[in-house]
């Protein structure tokens, strides 16, 4: 049976004095990660918790972090991960619809009355823990109990909680495991926001192999250099903004990152010229592409050996499907399998696969159809079953690893009293992948500067628009009166290749 306790159950019995964890020059071995473990399942016993009970947490990576990442579901709790970017009534919304009961917070963030208790990192979270009664981890959970919430946005604007089970994340870590080698020497550099699946990605697979995790709280593109040097940092994923800024940094000073064997990216499309230039940076490195979403964990495809596909057709797909994951393409129109190179819609089947959104029966009916994830996602699969992305059904934005629906942009634009039309889309950006465009309809004068400050005041930063066009003219539509975003959105794209490369 697997559970959050079994890959660190193995790790403690196979490397129980190698190292666990580093984080800002602190270090623990297995064996006293796994008593910290003990000690705080029995501090969230004793605060009354019952199975199932939702538990969240939000603020940088950190030790206490990943601790929380295995105890609580450990404990037969569900972790609710929240993206500490979010705006604060974003913020309230997600801790308020997974029905949170207890909170882990490093740094000032709002908490809705509907919490509980707040127990604030580092401080308050050591004490807990400190005082804690050890206690076993893994006792009466069950493999299909739900064990985390990642939330993502949805296409209404609101958010929603993927379900993930313990058998499905642990399954998630073997199945990269089955793509690359892990183990005792493995050591992965955590760089991406712990909130996300992609910052998650491998955790589980390290802890299987019983390899070592280095934690950037935040990426910094010297710090993450400097730690490959000093830690000797075989494995990690970078978004493209990330590997682009560590490349460029490299070149600038470099450092010996001899040690770092394999380098993957994902969540957001990127450019070959990135790629290059991240291959001569780093020429000791296997550049892996990994294709997946929030509802797959994430691991969906993956592309080996970029460096050796230079000049190919197939340097720009996202791989071929992972082991212990299946990919079909339906033609949206007749809802059959599409032939070869046929345009079509991508569905995903797999153990990984998230069992539906929380609370949203509607919604999850209609992502799960027949056990496949229906991903809104437009490509084709070639002879290779190699998948090639070219849109996307959803108006979703991807922009330096961040995703965005165009929806929630337009409904904070659209609250501003002088806008009578919007339409948001993403374009090309050379260091984001993408960015956030809105051309806007006013009835009456205003400024690009006055839509983005409004927009500033009710959602996250990453989704505000970096560019905003103003236009007394009504933006194009259909016979049916819907608004045709492609015809906005194309000329931007019309040589830029590919529009999606990742998410």
């Amino acid at each position: 049976m697997y559970t959050f306790a079994t890959p660190l159950d193995r790790a403690v019995r196979t490397n129980p004095n190698g190292r666990a964890v580093f984080c800002e020059g602190q270090e623990m071995t297995y064996a006293e990660l796994a008593a910290r473990c003990r000690k705080l399942a029995g501090a969230l016993k004793a605060m009354g918790l019952q199975k199932g009970d939702r538990v969240g947490v939000v603020g940088p990576n950190s030790a206490a972090y990943f601790e929380l990442y295995f105890t609580v579901p450990a404990c037969g709790y569900i972790l609710v991960p929240v993206n500490s970017r979010l705006a604060g009534p974003e913020i309230r919304d997600v801790l308020d619809d997974a029905g949170v009961k207890v909170l882990f917070r490093d740094g000032d963030f709002p908490v809705p009355d509907s919490v509980e208790k707040v127990i604030a990192i580092p401080d308050e979270y050591n004490a807990l823990v400190e005082a804690g009664e050890e206690t076993a981890l893994g006792e009466g959970v069950e493999e299909d109990d739900l064990a985390v919430l990642f939330y993502t946005s949805g296409t209404t604007g609101l958010a929603k909680g993927a379900m993930h089970t313990h058998k499905g994340l642990v399954l998630s870590g073997l199945h990269f495991m089955a793509a690359w080698p892990f183990g005792p020497d493995t050591c992965w550099m955590i760089s991406s926001p712990m909130f996300h699946t992609g910052g998650i990605l491998a955790v589980m697979s390290t802890v299987w192999g019983g390899g070592s995790h280095v934690i950037l709280p935040a990426f910094d593109p010297e710090k993450a250099l400097d730690l490959i040097q000093s830690q000797g940092v075989t494995h990690t994923l970078l978004v493209p903004t990330m590997l682009a800024a560590a490349a460029r940094a490299q070149m600038a000073n470099p450092r010996d990152v001899s040690s770092l064997r394999y380098l993957s990216h994902g969540a957001a499309p990127v450019s070959v010229e990135t790629l290059r230039l991240a291959h001569d940076q780093f020429p000791n490195a296997e550049l892996v592409h990994l294709y997946g979403t929030t509802e797959t964990t994430p691991i969906t495809a993956v592309l080996m050996h970029e460096e050796r596909l230079f000049g190919t057709p197939q340097i720009k797909s996202c791989g071929q499907p992972a082991i212990g994951m299946e990919l079909r393409i339906l033609d949206p129109g007749t809802g059959e399998e599409a032939p070869a190179n046929e345009i079509g819609e991508l569905y995903v089947r797999g153990a990984s696969v998230m069992e539906g959104y929380w609370g949203k029966e509607e919604d999850s009916a209609s992502a799960i159809v027949d056990g496949w994830y229906k991903t809104g996602d437009l490509g084709f699969l070639d002879e290779g079953a190699h998948l090639f992305l070219v849109d996307r059904a959803k108006d979703m934005i991807v922009t330096g690893g961040e995703n965005v629906y165009s929806v929630e942009v337009e409904n904070a634009l659209a609250s501003h009293p002088s806008v009578h039309e919007v339409a948001v889309f993403g374009i090309p950006d050379p260091r984001w992948g993408e960015a956030v465009h809105a051309v806007v309809v006013t009835d009456v004068p205003v400024t690009s500067e006055e839509l983005i400050a409004h927009c500033k005041s009710r959602i996250a930063g990453f989704k505000v628009p970096k560019t905003l066009e103003v236009s007394s003219n009504p933006l194009p539509k259909s016979a049916a009166g819907k608004i045709l975003k492609r015809d906005l959105r194309d000329p931007f794209w019309a040589s830029a290749g590919s529009q999606v490369s990742g998410s």
